[in-house]
């Protein structure tokens, strides 16, 4: 199984092999229609607007900007439905290879006198504040900006701005620091019109057509007072905090193609991972991880063929003289190990969904690396993680029986309840697969060689309660985790509203709890593991 997984993936890298719903999509110029399987019309879909200021998303609709109602929303599956993914169809619409310059979509007009109007306005400019996303997708891949950052690099969002602001001192906000033009006071800047670019790779049979390897934008401001013909040049458009009256803002677009011979369709999601300016950052601190794990790895390593071999040599020999000494250390307490420890139903029950955590991970990530999940296929990871949260309620709940049995508990009904019902999903995925399969094994490591030591350092203390000791002592790791979650939230982050404050802590507290059972079941199997070791091997009188 494994053989044929790893041959998959490698003929998915070479083009001759593609996963379900991820087979390219070729385009050709209109009026070539003896090319089959080819399409000339390129459609934009958009999908709901988030922030980093507010928690909340809202649907595209819910800003009243040009929508497409009279198509259908394409279907999602489980995944997109569970990540919150609200995506539709757009009103903008492009031909291959056919450019077009300030294309009007829609005006939207607002009278402040009707208080539906007005409504609509001030919901527009509390989304400008609070700077909410775009999210545009073509050829299911996202609609990028790309601006220059510090030391010459690029970066490039999977988004961009509905506008910005510019305060009463005169202060650009977000966006607006890029257009040195947006200099009226108390005023909101609207993006309504955006450049579109969109990158092909000529297929090596060039009759088969193109395919798109990117599609970048930049939005920028126009007044375009001539709804008719607009020009999309000239003074930016603004709107002043205090306006009274009508307003009217016209959304206009233009759309350029480019051929790209380096990018190929199979790692077209490349360039926006690599444009990430904070990975030097995640390298740099796995560097120092893998520090501290051969450090660990050295003193576990000197314990178990030491510290641990010269005790059991000495054990045993004392065993062999008729006027041993009385016996110290953890031979002392070798027999009282397995005593079941206080609270043990809360115990099995942690375990038991931090087994459920811990297989879940590992096997999502495993697929996740082979390019089984990748983003291209939306929603397949969020749906891969839930099918396999559900399926291993079995092991979950054999693993809280079996050691609550262990313990001598009676009450395995309460034990089935609450192993089912503890632990919730928290809705947010990370998509550098690598990065994180190597984190996770650098933390099970890590929890597992901590634990053992603290274990062995206690048994030696003639304190043979380590079963919740095992646990908290990885699962202490969670607090950290809290109290850097706060502090990036009072340092980092500017959400505003109770609502959004809210979620951002009900969403911490439940990442915790996932945390602190994840990393609680290592150390404790880690250590139950370390504790059987010893007590098989000492020769009791």
């Amino acid at each position: 199984m494994l053989r044929w997984l790893l041959g998959a993936a490698l003929l998915s890298r070479a083009g001759g092999f593609y996963l379900p719903g991820l087979a390219p999509v070729n385009f050709c110029e209109p009026g070539k229609d003896q090319v089959p399987d080819c399409k000339s019309t390129i459609e934009l879909f958009v999908n709901r607007l988030d922030s980093v200021e507010s928690v909340l998303p809202y649907e595209y609709t819910a800003f009243d900007f040009c929508s497409e109602k009279t198509m259908k929303r394409p279907s999602e599956n489980l995944g997109q439905v569970l990540f919150g993914e609200r995506i539709e169809p757009s009103p903008y619409k492009f031909e291959f290879k056919k450019p077009a310059a300030c294309q009007k979509v829609c005006t939207r007009t607002y009278n402040t006198n009707n208080p539906l109007d007005k409504a609509k306005l001030d919901f527009l400019k509390k989304g400008m504040l609070l700077n909410y996303q775009h999210h545009w997708i073509v050829d299911n891949m996202p609609v990028t900006w790309c601006y220059d950052v510090e030391d010459g690099q690029k970066f490039c969002n999977p988004g961009f701005p509905i506008g910005c602001f510019v305060t009463e001192a005169g202060r650009p906000k977000d966006a607006c620091v890029v257009n040195s033009n947006f200099i009226e006071k108390d005023a909101f800047y609207i993006f309504n019109h955006v450049d579109i670019t969109i990158h092909y790779h000529i297929v090596e049979n060039e009759q088969l057509g193109a395919r798109l390897v990117a599609a970048k934008i930049e939005p920028k401001s126009y007044d375009n007072s001539n709804e008719d013909s607009p020009a999309c040049s000239g003074g930016p458009k603004f709107l002043r905090n205090k306006h009274t009256g009508v307003f009217e803002i016209p959304y206009t677009y233009s759309v350029n193609f480019v051929e790209d011979t380096d990018i190929r369709w199979a790692s077209r999601w490349d360039y926006i991972l690599e444009s990430m300016p904070h990975t030097n950052i995640q390298w740099f601190s796995i560097m120092n991880s893998m520090v501290i794990v051969l450090f660990l790895s050295g003193m576990v390593a000197m314990i178990m063929l030491r510290t641990l071999h010269k005790d059991i040599a000495r054990y045993n020999q004392m065993d062999s003289v008729e006027d041993a000494q009385e016996e110290f250390g953890w031979k002392l307490v070798h027999g009282d190990v397995f005593r079941p420890p206080r609270k043990g139903m809360l115990l099995s029950v942690f375990l038991g969904s931090g087994t459920q955590i811990f297989i879940m991970t590992f096997v999502t990530l495993f697929f996740a690396c082979l390019g089984f999940l990748s983003p291209a296929n939306r929603g397949a990871l969020m749906t891969c993680a839930v099918v396999l949260w559900v399926l291993l309620g079995t092991p979950a709940g054999y693993v809280a029986a079996r050691l609550y049995k262990s313990f001598g508990g009676e009450k395995w009904k309460t034990n089935v309840l609450l192993t089912a019902f503890l632990c919730p999903g928290s809705h947010q995925m990370y998509y550098m697969f690598g990065f994180l399969f190597l984190v996770f094994i650098i933390l099970v490591i890590t929890c597992s060689e901590a634990t053992i030591l603290l274990c062995y350092f206690h048994l030696c203390a003639e304190d043979y309660h380590w079963q919740w000791r095992s646990f908290l002592t990885s699962g202490f790791t969670a607090v950290y985790f809290l109290v850097y979650a706060i502090h990036y939230f009072f340092s980092k982050l500017q959400i505003t509203g109770l609502a959004s404050t809210i979620l951002y802590f009900g969403y911490t507290m439940i990442m915790a709890l996932i945390f602190f059972l994840f990393t609680g079941a290592i150390g404790f199997f880690a250590c139950f593991w370390f504790v059987t070791k010893i007590y098989s091997v000492v020769k009791v009188d």
